[in-house]
């Protein structure tokens, strides 16, 4: 295999397929952290052409981390639909990104094919593509899951009604809640993120969810954030639960780090769709982002756009519900800026698709980088118009418990209007039945929490 290319006079050489990858990478803070970055324009435009000759076999045979010594690469490799695989495998990766975005490629055809691919393969397309292209091709991609409604849907946006407490207190999570529904939030899922991750904790704000969604007959799904050891053992106490989340990486050693394995998903799994309250068949919530393998030495000098790819090949093997990429969340170390913040969204966003995974984004960013709230509506525009299944729901977008600031209930309102996009279809007849929606418009009664007191 030649890992050489001559441009401009120079000759520039890499290592492996991994140096290649990473060099390929658009400009990251965090692959310049690690040491793989490219060291100049002109190199990362070479690398991009020597991978832009690599073909898919190329990429199956050469995983970002041993099949030997890695669960993720097991399991990604495993899941491979080989028949599929077979009749791709010697398609370069600069004629695979041309087939995708090709006119006469369907969803339906990508769809096919994305059971063929491993996250290697994914990651190594989406460096050679535009924010455009990432956009376009996303767009021709439906994924679709269900656990009490179902996600996906063409012409739908989503919202997670988030209503962080900084002491997780029962009465101020409960109005944060209905301030959030006011505004037509919550049919992604109502999710917490817990101050304290104890079963009692975690078990009290799930069956205060269970009554309001009983009370109210509201059309969606509960979880509560914490580790997945701690929900399951919530539920095995008997605390209502529809989905069990937990944050996963891209290697074997970064699950290692956030505490969990395949094997303790899967128990997850099966013991929310034994005993969960949910009607199923996807019960799982995952998250992930760009970086978090190097946070905790667990990247194995791999650069994080083929690892956030990596993430979701773990992620497509329990069929979850949802999945979103906390793009700016872990800070300036790993995506500097704005530009880095939404290339990064929009390649989290097209992998997770061609992954066939519902994917969202939590379009965010942290005091200490160099964003504002206006990149992050930027990126939720770009992402809306790419199809993205849904995006968090948060007072004024500032979380007062994460501290980081990310898309409110007011930019719900506006996206769907100015896209033409609605809630997911059963959770707007509940809206429009509450008053809150009228012909797929806020109503005069939006944002008036005291419709529920009444």
């Amino acid at each position: 295999m030649i890992l050489k290319t001559k441009l401009f006079g120079t000759v520039y050489s890499f290592r492996d397929v991994n140096d290649v990858m990473a060099k390929a990478n658009e400009e990251k803070s965090g692959d310049q952290l690690a040491g793989v970055a490219a060291e100049s324009l002109t190199e990362m435009i070479a690398a991009k052409d020597v991978l832009s000759h690599l073909t898919l076999e190329d990429l199956r045979n050469n995983p970002a981390v041993p099949y030997e010594s890695d669960e993720v690469t097991r399991i990604i490799q495993d899941q491979v639909n080989e028949k599929i695989y077979s009749s791709i495998k010697r398609m370069s990766l600069a004629e695979f990104r041309e087939w995708l975005l090709s006119y006469d490629t369907s969803p339906a055809d990508i769809h096919r094919i994305s059971r063929g691919l491993t996250s290697e393969m994914i990651a190594g397309v989406t460096k050679l593509m535009s924010n455009l292209d990432l956009i376009y091709a996303a767009s021709k991609i439906k994924v679709t899951a269900h656990c009490n409604t179902t996600i996906g849907e063409s012409g739908t946006l989503a919202f997670r009604l988030q209503p962080n407490h900084t002491t997780d207190d029962i009465d101020g999570i409960r109005i944060s809640l209905f301030e959030g529904l006011s505004y037509g939030i919550g049919d992604a899922v109502i999710g917490l993120n817990p101050v304290d991750d104890s079963v009692d904790s975690v078990a009290s704000i799930l069956k205060m969810f269970q009554e309001i969604k009983e009370t109210y007959d509201i059309p969606t799904q509960t979880c509560v954030l914490a580790h997945v050891k701690t929900q399951m053992e919530a539920i095995q106490q008997g605390a209502p639960a529809d989905m069990i989340f937990q944050s996963i990486a891209g290697s074997q050693k970064g699950n290692e780090a956030f505490g969990l394995d395949a094997s303790m998903m899967s128990d997850a799994m099966d013991l929310v769709l034994k005993e969960g309250t949910s009607a199923g068949p996807n019960v799982l919530y995952f998250e992930t982002g760009q970086g978090s393998e190097l946070s905790s030495e667990a990247h194995h000098g791999v650069d994080q756009v083929t690892l956030e790819a990596r993430c979701y090949g773990f992620a497509k093997h329990f069929s979850p519900f949802l999945v979103n990429t906390v793009v700016g969340f872990i800070g300036p170390e790993y995506l500097y800026d704005n530009k880095q913040v939404i290339r990064a969204g929009l390649e989290d966003h097209f992998m997770g698709k061609l992954t066939g995974l519902p994917m969202g984004v939590d379009a965010c960013y942290t005091n200490h980088m160099k964003a504002d709230q206006n990149d992050i509506e930027n990126l939720a525009v770009l992402l809306s118009s790419a199809g993205c299944n849904y995006f968090m729901g948060i007072p004024q977008g500032d979380d007062i418990m994460l501290n980081y600031q990310c898309t409110g209930y007011h930019d719900a309102a506006s996206l769907r209007e100015v896209l033409n996009l609605k809630p997911i279809n059963e959770f707007a007849v509940w809206l429009e039945h509450m008053g809150i929606l009228e012909n797929n418009r806020l109503s005069s009664r939006a944002g008036d929490a005291t419709i529920f007191f009444k």
